[in-house]
């Protein structure tokens, strides 16, 4: 699954919108309610997600034929906390490597 783009970019764009779940759930809720404060943990693997994600993205881009609007649609989605799964939803069809042509013998 991680060989091909579309792959990489699913693996790590659920795994970005999970962390970003998580850090508003369990960083917030339990900084407030108690001592333990894993916001900045917590924040720190979001953002080497949400760089990675980003880095997946531009490389689905490339290797996948996006036009701009899905690439600004696939940035956007990463913003709201339920965005990612959501774009994964909606764009099963973009997210599909092209077949390569058979060979002509």
């Amino acid at each position: 699954m991680l060989s091909t783009a579309s792959g990489r970019f699913k693996v790590i764009s659920i795994a970005e919108g999970c962390s970003f779940l998580i850090l508003l759930v369990f960083g917030s809720l339990l900084s407030r309610i108690s001592d333990i404060n894993l916001v900045m943990p917590l924040g720190l693997l979001h953002a080497v997600l949400f760089i990675l994600y980003l880095l997946a993205m531009m490389d689905a881009r490339t290797k996948l034929s996006w036009d701009n609007k899905t690439t600004l649609l696939a940035f956007v989605a990463a913003i709201p906390p339920f965005g990612p799964f959501v774009f994964d939803y909606k764009m099963k069809h973009k997210l599909v490597e092209p077949t390569p042509a058979p060979a002509a013998a």
